[in-house]
């Protein structure tokens, strides 16, 4: 499949509580290149709300889905992370081997499916501590990781800069360009805090207090199903 013109079978996965600025990026990137089909996937094809109360809908369900060339995953609701159906999913697809990118919490789902195991990964400053329970090397930072088929980024601008990294991976460096000046990505931050090591530890301390509810949550779950094997159920 390297730098090859074939078509390619993008799956983003779609669930309620969905976080459309982990998803986005890949939405963009890949949506502009020819020969690519995007298919956004969730367990049905109901209208679910996004995080932020958006009302989205996944165009394919599990049982309908084709095998994916890449499967991208952001952070979703909390049942994603301990539902069996998803869990089956996500590791059915992994058998045919496609490349996984995972955003933010995103990263956690494949941990629970048990596809972090001895692999280098990273996700967001919320979840990073107990990212190495999954078994992997868990890489501070946020910036993309890659690991073999693996690549995994924090929040916010990840999942353009993962998407463009594979895609220069799949179609060459040329094209990747095209498409980081088509969507003309140049960050600009407006602050200059967008990590920890420029926030500081008060305002870092901050944050962290406020996304523990959910990020706390989607931790426990996702690790219990990670040593439960809950794919199995």
């Amino acid at each position: 499949m390297q730098k090859s013109n074939r078509v390619i079978n993008v799956g983003i996965h779609v669930e309620p509580g969905v976080v459309l600025m982990d998803i986005v990026g890949v939405q963009s990137i890949f949506g502009f290149c020819e020969n690519v089909n995007l298919i956004h996937v969730g367990k049905s094809r109901e209208v679910v709300t996004a995080w932020g109360g958006m009302p989205v809908a996944a165009t394919t369900s599990y049982a309908d889905c084709p095998p994916l060339d890449v499967l991208a995953a952001g952070a979703m609701g909390l049942e994603v992370y301990s539902n069996p159906e998803t869990l089956q999913f996500v590791r059915q697809q992994a058998s045919n081997d496609p490349y996984l990118i995972g955003i933010c919490a995103g990263v956690l789902l494949f941990g629970a499916a048990g596809l972090l195991v001895g692999k280098r990964a990273t996700t967001n400053l919320q979840c990073i501590d107990r990212l190495s329970e999954f078994g992997c090397d868990a890489v501070r930072g946020g910036t993309v990781v890659e690991d073999g088929r693996l690549l995994t980024a924090g929040p916010a601008t990840g999942g353009f800069e993962a998407s463009l990294t594979l895609l220069s991976r799949l179609r060459g460096v040329h094209l990747a360009k095209l498409m980081e000046l088509n969507v003309e990505y140049h960050p600009k931050p407006v602050f200059g805090v967008g990590s920890a090591t420029l926030a500081g530890e008060d305002l870092t301390e901050e944050v962290m207090n406020l996304g523990r509810p959910y990020f706390a949550k989607c931790q426990e779950l996702a690790l219990a199903s990670y040593k439960e094997r809950a794919w199995l159920n």
